[in-house]
């Protein structure tokens, strides 16, 4: 990719419009990709589906390793095994035989239910050959989502990993009644068996499978663009969860997008890349870069199921390519930072100014190989060692990531790091960085190659798209969802004129670059008639380095903000033994000084971000337990679900709103009766 650094990024293909007097909202002008800027370019008659994908990979690229796993023996977890394009294919052929022999019909729905596997792309991939509509089941989208999504999509058939089965056959999933049969990944338990025939329900072991498919071939029966590839259902912060339904165009759109990007630089991709999956292949993200690999005939090689041994996985591996959420580069940032903070001063002191010398030659143009190969060999080739010692690309999605984690990343990681932007309704990347462009830090950088951008006003919460900065709602328009599945209306909520509004708001400058600032929905009106725009307090309150996270709450009723804080254990146990608190890290976090040293470094934080006074937090509540999906307060891509926190940490809530009630009553009392005193 070297090489390739381009300062036109975009083209604008609209002005702006002022507010309508019917009241429409203005609109910011419209970009799109230079790569289009003469239209969006045609897909190849032989690429125009999901499907055409993978089958002309496989005929192109039989021999090559396609999908790799690490078999567990005895408890121990033996090296990389890999399946050929070739082998993958007659798999999915027989696993689509398999589905024809249980009278599925093309546009049944066929669920998939379980961690990143070999298995879970055959299935997947049948779906494709076979004009089957492949619909994910994860259990983080919350408390009962498998059962909504079973009942609510109408699956037939259910592909499963072994450990998830007596999910499926638990007496909460009242929906799995319908289901015709059960594939497991490998095989069920005879107890298993005989509970899938008591509710008239065929549990089949993948072997046997595959056997009644190759013993039964069918031919395949290919889809057309416009079918339905997939219902993915959203971990959506409220609510019950969408199945937002995706057609087979767009997924070949997403693949001829991203390969016209890449066609950009000099450093190419080729068939010995190797790309680490651990992302939930139910969500886009991940999905859409196998696709894209499988496309360039090259390697995808999956956990072994434990993210905590990531690091286990990269060892092994080597891969080229690594793809996470913000919180997997916090966490690769904090571990090189502690393995710094244990070298002797000198080294540190070296590793900084390398650090520095390389960071001003790439803002002064130079890409990450030629801003200083001394520094490289001296210092960053150990962090690059670190995460396997081939990556050539990270990229971070999901959430916007801090500059400094990004900008570290760039200098140390002897790679290409980039941030995208988009959602499963815009088949993930909407917006996308160059890489080795210093200016883009901190942005999403701009429209991919078959989107269009622009900013809509948003007036409740002062955002101006033809004001100075340009500030709105971020809408795209594309060859993008269908619809909500069974949900007209709430299609039409976000769909207007052929643009969709993702509900996040955005900031762009005139060259079509990108930041991504707040939520939309994320705002609420304190008793005093004051706005709070929640999502942007957070990324300012997570900076005192005694805090990891940190969920702000108030309401129309109170005057004052509040906060849930989980405290950074590390820097936590530091002041503590600074301070002479014993104890365990979960015992100190119940103590008031911990309490009072975190408000004020939230207060000071605040002032020093010039926030308004009723943007203060007055009043803590610490977890040491980080938010988790097990307590479902988060999405699977660890967004904030906010009404679940209310719910959960109500009581608390209340209980500090209390608090501060009694202390203003206290220093009102004591206001008036040194009034009254004073008029004495």
């Amino acid at each position: 990719m070297e090489g390739g650094t381009k300062k036109v990024f975009t083209v604008q293909v609209e002005d702006g419009k002022p507010r309508k007097e019917d009241g429409r909202p203005a609109v910011g002008p419209v970009f799109r990709s230079a790569l289009s800027k003469d239209g969006f370019p045609p897909l190849e008659p032989d690429m125009k589906t999901s499907w055409d994908v993978f089958r002309v990979a496989a005929g192109k690229y039989p021999d090559n390793r396609m999908l790799g796993w690490r078999p567990v023996k005895d408890g121990v977890i033996g090296p990389y095994i890999w399946k050929s394009y070739r082998e993958v294919y007659e798999e999915v052929l027989q696993v689509g035989s398999a589905l024809q022999q249980l009278g599925v019909k093309p546009g049944s729905r066929i669920g998939i239910y379980g961690s990143n596997c070999p298995q879970w792309i055959v299935a997947m991939q049948a779906c494709n050959g076979y004009s089957l509509i492949c619909v994910p089941l994860y259990d983080t989208l919350g408390a009962g989502a498998v059962d909504f999504i079973i009942d609510h999509a109408e699956i037939d058939v259910i592909f499963v990993q072994d450990k998830k089965i007596k999910e499926i056959l638990s007496a909460n999933c009242k929906s799995a009644k319908r289901v015709k049969g059960l594939v497991a990944f490998t095989s069920g338990t005879s107890e298993e068996i005989t509970s899938a025939d008591q509710i008239g329900m065929k549990l089949y072991s993948w072997k046997d499978f595959l056997k009644m498919g190759k013993e039964n071939p069918a031919q395949p029966c290919a889809p057309k663009p416009n079918d339905t590839c997939t219902i993915m259902y959203t971990s959506g912060t409220s609510g019950e969860p969408k199945g937002v339904m995706l057609s087979h165009e767009s997924h070949a759109i997403y693949v001829k997008g991203v390969d016209l990007f890449m066609e950009q630089f000099d450093d190419k991709m080729t068939t010995d890349d190797v790309f680490l999956s651990f992302l939930p292949l139910a969500h886009i993200l991940d999905r859409m870069i196998e696709e894209f690999f499988f496309h360039k005939g090259a390697s995808v090689g999956y956990y072994h199921g434990d993210l905590n041994a990531l690091r286990d996985d990269l060892m092994e591996l080597k891969p080229t390519l690594l793809v996470g959420v913000p919180r997997v580069y916090e966490k690769i940032y904090e571990g090189i930072l502690k393995a710094l903070s244990e070298l002797r001063p000198l080294r540190r002191l070296i590793f900084n100014a390398l650090y520095n010398r390389k960071l001003a030659n790439m803002k002064a143009g130079c890409t990450h190989k030629t801003a200083s190969p001394f520094a490289d060999m001296l210092a960053f080739r150990k962090v690059k060692a670190r995460l396997g010692g081939r990556l050539r690309l990270l990229i971070s999605g999901g959430a916007p990531l801090s500059n400094e984690i990004e900008e570290f990343l760039r200098v140390t990681s002897c790679a290409y790091f980039i941030q995208g932007y988009g959602l499963t309704e815009t088949l993930g990347p909407s917006t996308v960085c160059y890489p080795d462009d210093m200016s883009l830090v901190g942005t999403v950088g701009v429209a991919a190659t078959y989107t269009e951008l622009r900013l809509e006003e948003v007036p409740e919460m002062g955002y101006n798209p033809l004001g100075t900065p340009s500030r709105g709602e971020i809408c795209v328009r594309g060859n993008f969802f269908t619809g909500y599945y069974k949900n007209p209306e709430l299609t039409n909520e976000v769909m207007a004129d052929g643009w969709f509004h993702t509900g996040d708001i955005g900031e762009m400058n005139s060259d079509g670059i990108l930041k991504v600032i707040d939520r939309k929905k994320n705002i609420f009106k304190l008793s005093q008639g004051e706005y709070v725009a929640v999502e942007y307090l957070e990324k300012v309150y997570v900076f005192p380095p005694t805090v990891e996270d940190v969920w702000v709450y108030g309401d129309s009723f109170r005057s004052m903000l509040v906060a849930v804080v989980n405290p950074h254990e590390e820097n936590t146990m530091k002041w503590a033994e600074s301070n002479g608190c014993k104890g365990s890290f979960a015992e100190i976090c119940k103590s008031e000084g911990l309490k009072e040293h975190i408000l004020k470094e939230l207060q000071s934080v605040a002032a020093k971000n010039k926030l308004r006074g009723f943007e203060y937090v007055k009043g803590v509540i610490l977890d040491p337990i980080p938010f988790d999906l097990e307590r479902d307060l988060v999405t699977a891509t660890m967004k904030k679900k906010r009404n679940n926190m209310l719910k959960y940490y109500k009581p608390e809530i209340e209980k500090v709103y209390q608090k501060l009630e009694e202390q203003r009553v206290a220093a009102k009392s004591k206001t008036d009766t040194q009034k009254d005193n004073n008029n004495d």
